[in-house]
């Protein structure tokens, strides 16, 4: 599993995790679209943004992989704002590749992108 030195751990100053520290045993957690219901509490939409911002800041708009990714929070953003970058794609793989849309991270995540 590839650990993503430099990337933040959790959102600073609260309990969401972006991270994982090591490998599940029996093997990674597989990565599933979670939908954002627009009721969401302020608390999770501004965890969304800075895993986002994160991602961002740390890959711009290069594939990247998984690695030690938190999956549950790529769940978040699977699908829309982060997308498969090979086919096929094995979402239970700690070495799948990943990459930001961009341009859907720019309507989500205005603030994001400084658009």
């Amino acid at each position: 599993m590839e650990k993503h030195r430099g990337f933040p751990g959790r959102l600073p100053g609260t309990d969401f995790q972006f991270t994982i520290r090591r490998p599940a045993k029996e093997g990674a957690t597989a990565l599933v679209e979670r939908e954002r219901f627009p009721d969401r509490r302020p608390a999770d939409r501004r965890a969304d943004a800075g895993f986002m911002q994160a991602l961002w800041e740390h890959f711009g708009e290069e594939p990247f992989v998984r690695g030690n990714l938190d999956a549950g929070r790529l769940g978040w953003l699977l699908g829309r704002e982060v997308v498969p970058a090979e086919d096929p794609f094995d979402p239970a793989s700690y070495d799948a590749l990943l990459r930001i849309d961009v341009d859907r991270m720019r309507i989500s995540f205005p603030e994001v992108a400084g658009t």
